[in-house]
């Protein structure tokens, strides 16, 4: 069975669900996704995953550590935590909204709540979903190389996390 996304228009309405296939690159149809920034406690350093290289969008790329498409009828932190569950394996981490963002590129439609969460490990993974996850510091987040294997909607919420001043690895590493 195809999954379906709740959708919404440019206001916030729900207009309906669609299939997840026709969700990315059409700008009228509109999901709403949770992410979860994995902050290591002790360093600052923020977890990111290797997309694996079979995945329908961006793959190969690096991306937020935890991200996943809100079910239907589901609310922002309840998505956040399965997908915390479900791609890392964690559960009841103490979660706390950072902020809201709005990505509209060629790619995805959606309206995105950011979480963060302390967590320094262990993780599981699904390897059929992610080749690889590791902390990352400021310095390789920032590097340009780093950076051309990133996907778009890392660099964004990277620039919203270095703008809170908050949750952003510290200069020092």
């Amino acid at each position: 069975m195809e999954e379906l996304f709740d959708i919404y228009d440019a206001q916030g309405n729900h207009i309906g669900t669609a299939p997840r296939r026709l969700c990315h690159g059409d700008p009228s149809l509109i999901h709403r996704t949770a992410h979860v920034v994995v902050i290591h406690p002790e360093n600052g350093s923020i977890l990111l995953q290797k997309r694996n290289l079979n995945k329908d969008i961006q793959p190969g790329k690096w991306d937020t550590a935890v991200g996943g498409h809100l079910a239907l009828g589901e609310d922002f932190e309840t998505g956040a935590r399965r997908e915390l569950y479900e791609e890392l394996g964690i559960e009841n981490a103490e979660l706390f909204h950072i902020f809201d963002s709005t990505i509209r590129n060629d790619i995805e439609s959606e309206d995105v709540r950011v979480f963060g969460a302390f967590i320094s490990g262990p993780f599981t993974f699904d390897p059929g979903e992610i080749d690889e996850i590791r902390f990352w510091n400021r310095r390789e987040l920032e590097d340009p190389e780093n950076r051309k294997n990133f996907t778009p909607n890392l660099i964004t919420e990277l620039e919203l996390l270095k703008q809170t001043g908050k949750f952003y690895p510290p200069e020092k590493l």
